[in-house]
């Protein structure tokens, strides 16, 4: 099919995988829509569209329905033009679902009633080490920021630096329980039929052949660390703030895969942690791209992070700016240039993969060489972070639950 375009620039990308939700609000198509998130696909979206985009608590909104792809980590949720409309359909799908096991029995607030617009005590850590140490952001991003940290000042909150960890050290412990479980979700069809998937899937799925059942209970493991590490950041904190995205929305084409296994990322700590978290609008680049600001909270408090994010939306005046749909505007038709497996150059990394992979087949335009795809990534894991001396007695993440 055909990318979905930018409503703002549709020579650029709107994000993904919830890319064509993000554009049809942006463009005004649809006053809302559902999305997926499993490390950042309603939130990316919403940052290069300008609009918000809200991944709940785990638990809260039912995934019944939704296509797996990984269990842990898959979150849906609603993408809107504003705060209140995110409200409005979050009090529609939230609730108890018999039908999705990790449904969660928690009582719903009225989420709209919570849009007072007042911040007075509210305290929120800016995770700035996120984007200053851990991920390089454009500096538009850095400024728009600065500009956000005085309006909800001016709205009574009071902001301090706070601290997580490493946003690689949440991408490692994502990537390897993610990816391991969409390999398993995806198994039969990429040994049987690998050329009915796009490249970049292939580029994404193939390589977890390469992590060991080890790797993947080492990863949960770490992750109920990460989950009772955040237990006194909560205390002392009833937001955190950080960029959504590094930058406006790139030019279609230069998305590259080996990219998702280098790169950590803004918002895949917070699918680690389980939270809420939400994306909105804080500006717009001197060429007219969205910037996004990311608000997150403490586990089933989306009440507290859309009354921020209203508050914040209601003293700015970003929500006045449309994009221009003009039909007889020129722009690219043409697809983006084919993905394809990158070079591997290291004789090492060669022979680790081939022991584990099936032979080689011949490359093709609808198959690429799975073979280069796994190799490619080996290069770029970073499960190593993982594999540590660990006390004996350190549980991993999951939970067993008798079905009802």
């Amino acid at each position: 099919m055909p990318p979905a375009r930018n409503p703002w620039n549709r020579d650029h990308f709107t994000g993904g995988s919830s890319s064509g939700a993000g554009a049809a609000v942006a463009a005004g198509f649809v006053p809302g829509a559902l999305g997926s998130d499993t490390g950042g696909s309603i939130r990316g979206p919403a940052a290069l569209c300008g609009i918000v985009g809200l991944k709940p608590t785990y638990g809260l909104v039912s995934r019944a329905g939704v296509y797996a792809n990984s269990f842990t980590f898959d979150h849906a949720g609603p993408m809107t033009w504003t705060v209140e409309d995110c409200a409005i359909i979050l009090q529609a799908i939230a609730g108890h679902d018999p039908k999705d096991p990790a449904s969660a029995r928690r009582p719903i607030p009225d989420y709209r009633a919570a849009l007072s617009g007042d911040l007075r005590g509210l305290r929120i850590g800016i995770v700035r080490h996120l984007y200053e140490d851990d991920t390089i952001v454009a500096p538009e991003v850095r400024a728009a920021l600065d500009e956000a940290y005085a309006v909800f000042r001016s709205l009574g909150a009071t902001l301090e630096d706070a601290r997580i960890r490493p946003a690689a050290d949440y991408y490692a412990v994502k990537i390897t329980i993610a990816e391991s479980e969409q390999y398993a979700v995806h198994e039969e069809e990429l040994r049987t039929r690998p050329g009915d998937f796009g490249a970049d899937f292939l580029g994404r799925a193939l390589p977890a052949v390469l992590y060991s059942g080890a790797d993947y209970v080492q990863a949960q493991r770490e992750r109920r660390l990460m989950l009772a590490e955040m237990a006194p950041i909560y205390e002392k904190y009833d937001l955190l703030v950080t960029p959504t995205a590094p930058g406006p929305a790139p030019r279609l084409g230069t998305w590259r895969t080996i990219s998702f296994w280098q790169n950590a990322s803004l918002t895949t700590p917070f699918n680690v942690t389980g939270g809420p978290a939400l994306a909105q609008c804080m500006g717009f680049t001197p060429a007219g791209l969205p910037l996004s600001l990311q608000l997150v909270g403490r586990p089933f408090d989306e009440a507290n992070v859309l009354r921020a994010a209203h508050a914040y939306e209601t003293a700015t005046n970003w929500r006045v700016r449309r994009p221009s749909l003009d039909s007889t505007t020129a722009f690219s038709t043409e697809p983006p240039p084919s993905i394809r497996a990158e070079a591997v150059d290291d004789p090492g990394v060669t022979r680790h993969c081939t022991g584990r992979l099936p032979p080689r087949r011949p490359v093709t335009e609808r198959q690429p060489d799975r073979h280069d795809l796994r190799c490619g990534t080996l290069c770029h894991r970073n499960d190593q972070r993982l594999h540590r001396e660990r006390d004996f007695r350190e549980e991993p993440a999951n939970i067993f639950q008798f079905p009802e």
